[in-house]
């Protein structure tokens, strides 16, 4: 598409996409153009505009990278990787003076997403830090099972989105990387090591600014990530052996566990050995709860936040005694999930994603509980978490405490 010797290259286009200032570099675009969100450390010009309720992020790079980042991410798109959606190129812009411009990739902003040092508006502590780790090596360990080799992982180049008491990972940067069949051990290793450096590199950038608490020591960041990395691998892609006897229990154990982990198991791979079997499942993908949930309710969920809605749900289904399974998700849809959202008021639904707010809600009800020895109650639950505990939590541009001019620089 053409607007004004300006071409457009994108799936599904917005036309108001059109009207933006494509002839002024992004560095100069006039403040009424931009909004306010919080970005990490690139290497390029970043820039984010709202266009009929929705949020695009544009980052300035050379015509061949932005190509090769965009198939990456329509290609990551098509496998339901977790990362940010791709939606168009934009090329042969012009300024004024008829001088050529850098390409801009479009991605549409993820909600209620932050980068990491958006998250350390205080000091870090080892709490929120190890949670943080934790979705990095989740996600690190299902981009290497896909086959995708980063090149760059780094907090830097990571959103997190809160689930339920823990963090979601997303890949926002993919400029480096490259998607095989399956990785070599050399690849994985050299993607390792260059994680190791960055993360190291943030973490002392962290320590200057004095927002690292003063307990966590940045060479022993490093080697933990690298620790998790190394457990999750294993759990997931290691040859089991089993005796005759327990093959079937320990299988089904072995699946079950892989299953917690958030991983889904294709197939079980089998051969037999003197004293039993060798046993390797076929890890496929996470977020097992995450598809267990939208089969069941239609809701699309993080992983930890769709487990906790499934615990919900199972206790319902107890509860009423219902045995069919989706006759009882139907009801707990209606009767008890959407009740919650809808009492929700509109002022307040900014803050946090409706499954997020349910999550805490049902949190917040068993501390209640807890406290008054007794079962509170749904409705009284709601009520004291809506007054006590969201009207204080700020919105996605609260959050934010700075004005669009100091986040418009690159790094």
């Amino acid at each position: 598409m053409h607007t004004g010797g300006v071409r457009i290259t994108s799936a599904v286009i917005d036309p108001a996409l059109l009207e933006l200032p494509w002839g002024i570099p992004l560095e100069d675009w006039p403040a009424d153009h931009l909004v306010a969100l919080p970005q990490g450390i690139s290497r390029h010009i970043v820039r984010f505009v709202k266009l009929n309720e929705v949020v695009y992020a544009l980052k300035e790079t050379r015509e061949r990278i932005a190509e090769k980042e965009y198939d990456l991410l329509r290609a990551l798109e098509r496998i339901d990787f977790p990362a940010v959606e791709a939606v168009g190129i934009v090329t042969d812009r012009f300024d004024a003076d008829g001088e050529p411009l850098e390409t801009v990739l479009i991605t549409r902003h993820l909600q209620f997403s932050l980068p990491y040092r958006a998250l350390f508006s205080h000091v870090l502590r080892p709490n929120t830090l190890n949670r943080l780790l934790d979705a990095m090596v989740a996600l690190f360990v299902r981009m290497h099972l896909t086959g995708f080799f980063w090149g760059d992982c780094s907090l830097s180049n990571t959103l997190f989105r809160r689930d339920a008491g823990a963090f979601a990972a997303y890949l926002v940067d993919a400029e480096t990387g490259n998607l095989h069949p399956k990785l070599s051990e050399g690849q994985r290793s050299e993607d390792i090591e260059i994680m190791r450096v960055n993360v190291f590199g943030e973490c002392l950038d962290l320590q200057a600014a004095e927002l690292l608490h003063e307990s966590i020591d940045p060479e022993q960041v490093v080697d933990d990530i690298v620790a998790r990395y190394d457990r999750l691998w294993h759990e997931v892609t290691y040859e089991q052996e089993i005796a005759h006897r327990d093959a079937r229990h320990d299988i089904e154990g072995r699946i079950r566990r892989l299953n917690e982990l958030g991983f889904d198991v294709a197939e079980v791979a089998m051969s037999t050995t003197d004293g039993g079997y060798r046993v390797r499942p076929k890890v496929v993908d996470a977020g097992y709860h995450t598809r267990r949930l939208l089969r069941l309710t239609g809701l699309d969920a993080e992983e930890n936040q769709a487990r906790q809605l499934l615990n919900d749900l199972d206790t319902y289904r107890a509860e009423s005694a219902l045995i069919d399974e989706q006759q009882a998700a139907h009801r707990w849809l209606t009767e008890v999930f959407e009740p919650v959202v809808r009492a929700v008021p509109p002022a307040m639904r900014r803050k946090l994603e409706p499954q997020e707010i349910f999550t805490q809600i049902i949190q917040h009800k068993w501390l209640l509980s807890e406290k008054a020895g007794r079962d509170v109650g749904m409705a009284p639950a709601v009520q004291s978490y809506l007054t006590d505990v969201l009207a204080k939590k700020p919105d996605e541009q609260a959050v934010l405490g700075v004005e669009v001019d100091s986040l418009a620089g690159s790094a």
